[in-house]
């Protein structure tokens, strides 16, 4: 009597810590939880995701379709898992990893940045892409722009940048003067600026800069391929993004990559980044989630 009534008394505590589970992932029912989430999709045959509707990562459609890059990658690769089904969850931005917590979806398909912040609260996959900076200049790159420090070294160049954006701060740490700076209020304005020569280099991000080219069939201009990323206070601005899952979901992070790696081996991830905008440059290389989470 005496030893059922232990018995019973132990696995009631077990029940009750399960029941209790908060952060910690340390208990052998709390390491066990990952396989939840996994196994549900898969039995369900459907999957929820969180997303924000931001160009080109996740958004739906005229017509109501949900499409972006980290939303077609996640399609393919959920559906080698055997999960054919994805059904979308409008989020704010701020809101998507609240809300995973909360379980009103299953995984955040937002092309969002991994920082060392997130990564205590949220389980990364690992990254689908990066974006760092990028130049465009005139066919051939007559003067040899391959950085913000090839411009700042040569005080007769100009670079186009938009008024308010990150770039002027970057150009200016990296010794590039304002009087080098041509400040432009849109895109199309800084294309203006570099065909008219009233500058001889144009800066924004790597997809906008290749958008903007793409749109303009300039044949008179070019993206600098071998363009240096900018390091600025000892860290370098590219930023890696990549699906999120809550912490317990291990196993689902972990079939995730598996299934990722292969369309990184294929050349399979690059056709999809390309749909979207995204060029070699863009590709994330052999980073992982870990250790971007140590930066």
């Amino acid at each position: 009597m005496l030893f059922l009534t232990l018995l019973t008394s132990v696995v009631g505590c077990g029940e009750v810590r399960e029941a209790n589970t908060g952060g910690g992932n340390t208990s052998k029912q709390e390491s066990g939880a990952g396989n939840d989430t996994l196994a549900k999709v898969k039995q369900q045959g459907f999957v929820t995701v969180g997303f924000a509707n931001e160009k080109p990562y996740a958004y739906k459609t005229s017509d109501g379709q949900l499409t972006g890059e980290a939303v077609e990658i996640a399609r393919i690769v959920l559906d080698k898992l055997g999960i054919k089904e994805m059904k979308g969850e409008l989020t704010e931005f701020g809101s998507l990893v609240g809300g995973l917590q909360a379980k009103r979806f299953d995984m955040i398909t937002a092309g969002m940045f991994i920082n060392a912040q997130r990564c205590q609260a949220v389980l990364f996959a690992n990254p689908e892409y990066s974006i760092g900076e990028a130049i465009a200049v005139s066919k051939g790159n007559p003067q040899g722009l391959r950085s913000y420090k090839d411009i700042a070294d040569k005080k007769d160049m100009k670079v186009a940048v938009m008024t308010g954006a990150i770039e002027i701060g970057y150009l200016e740490k990296s010794g590039v003067t304002k009087e080098q700076m041509v400040l432009v209020p849109d895109q199309a304005s800084a294309l203006n600026a570099l065909q008219a020569n009233r500058a001889q280099a144009v800066t924004m991000t790597g997809p906008a800069l290749q958008a903007m080219l793409d749109s303009a069939k300039d044949s008179s201009l070019e993206r600098v391929a071998d363009f240096e990323q900018p390091v600025i206070d000892s860290k370098s601005v590219r930023g890696y993004g990549a699906t999120a899952f809550r912490p317990e979901d291990k196993s689902f992070q972990e079939a995730f990559n598996a299934e990722l790696k292969k369309l990184k081996d294929s050349g399979e991830l690059l056709t999809i980044l390309k749909k979207f905008g995204f060029t070699e440059q863009e590709l994330p290389g052999d980073l992982t989630s870990e250790a971007l989470c140590k930066e």
